[in-house]
């Protein structure tokens, strides 16, 4: 499985469990109970909806302290002033919003926790667009005060790059190792339910092999939701936004690597088809006659001379996989993406067998002492 990953040439594998540093033990789960999927009840969608509960008897009385405009309308950052601002009462009502959220997403990822792919988790990132504002780091955080509270041995932290680019840095863990020392940067490609973004992504590989230091050079956005493209028109406008940025990447000198890492919704299967859970893009992703890393190599058979390779993987999953650097201290963590709907991820390092085997140096140490410091670092 680690030697179809590292495919380099063609296609190669989509969608595999096993990945240079990760094993990822699940993506995509969809628990559901009485009132649908439970992914629904902590979703950005449900977040405007316990706020426009909270403001109906007020809007009766003249008194909602946000106005007029419709709770799905009104900005993040508007949100987030109310925090803040002079208004108490706006303030106590983003609050109440705030904290019937977290309650929700507690549970949602309480239950999560119960699965037996989520079993001993230490670590769960939240990324997604509701993420990235103080709205949402305040949900977050209550949220993983509320799980303590309830005896789960887990933290809950926000992802550290922005949500507008931790899909895509994470997609620079797809790509074969050879990449990091060949060249400097990659094409990625972020699609969502609202938006499809594309950048150019650099590794930066020579100041951290980890891959901490990769930030996004250049990207572009595009909001599809806004034009309601067919599947095809949505796959042309993809293509172009690429070929731009390899045009853009040329002329700034920049090394980029024949390579393509797409970040997808839904179940991805390793032919590059999607099984399910893309019914919020353009079209019928999911029919068995269209493949969109297909699509991209037949699009874009060459870059920089040498043969396309693409790899995709669920968005959840290469969301997630941006935070690896930084998740060495644990063995099993996990990642919920809050945005259209609730995406999911969980992984478990792969630990190195450089020390699994080594002998103790005959240079007089105390055996035990050497067995009880490998523990430690692990």
């Amino acid at each position: 499985m680690a030697e179809d990953t590292l495919t380099t040439s063609g296609i190669g594998k989509h969608g595999v469990p096993r990945l240079p540093s990760v094993d990822v033990d699940s993506y995509n789960i969809e628990l559901k109970d009485d009132d649908g999927f439970l992914g629904d009840r902590a979703s950005k969608g449900a977040f405007r909806k316990i706020l426009d509960g909270l403001r109906k008897p007020l809007k009766k009385n003249g008194d909602d302290p946000l106005g007029d405009t419709p709770s799905e309308e009104i900005a993040k950052g508007s949100l987030d002033e109310a925090l803040v601002g002079d208004d108490i009462e706006a303030a106590a009502l983003v609050h109440g919003a705030i904290e019937e959220f977290a309650q929700e997403l507690a549970y949602v990822t309480g239950r999560f926790l119960k699965t037996k792919a989520w079993a001993d988790t230490e670590c769960i990132v939240v990324g997604g667009g509701f993420r990235k504002s103080r709205v949402g780091e305040i949900a977050i955080a209550r949220a993983d005060l509320l799980l303590k509270s309830e005896g789960h041995k887990v933290h809950l932290i926000p992802i550290r790059f922005d949500p507008d680019e931790a899909g895509l840095i994470g997609c620079l863990h797809l790509a074969p190792s050879w990449i990091f020392e060949a060249f400097d940067s990659i094409l990625a490609v972020d699609i969502g339910g609202t938006n499809i973004r594309c950048g150019v992504v650099e590794t930066r590989w020579k100041k951290a092999a980890d891959l901490s230091k990769a930030g996004v050079w250049k990207s572009e956005l595009w909001r599809h939701a806004n034009d309601e493209p067919t599947r095809e028109s949505a796959v042309k406008k993809l293509v172009k936004m690429l070929k731009d940025l390899i045009s853009q990447a040329e002329k700034q000198g920049l090394k980029l690597a024949p390579f393509i890492g797409i970040s997808c919704p839904g179940v991805i299967e390793q032919d590059g088809s999607i099984e399910k859970g893309a019914q919020n893009l353009p079209g019928n992703w999911e029919s068995s006659k269209f493949n969109l890393p297909g699509s991209l190599v037949e699009a874009i058979p060459e870059i920089g001379g040498h043969d396309t390779t693409v790899l995709m993987h669920n968005d959840g999953v290469a969301q997630g996989l941006s935070e690896m650097p930084y998740m060495q201290d644990v063995s099993r963590w996990g990642v919920l993406t809050i945005g259209t709907g609730l995406g999911n991820a969980r992984f478990t390092n792969r630990k190195k067998d450089n020390k699994k085997d080594k002998k103790p140096d005959d240079d007089g140490k105390d055996k035990n002492k050497d067995k009880k410091d490998r523990k430690t670092r692990d």
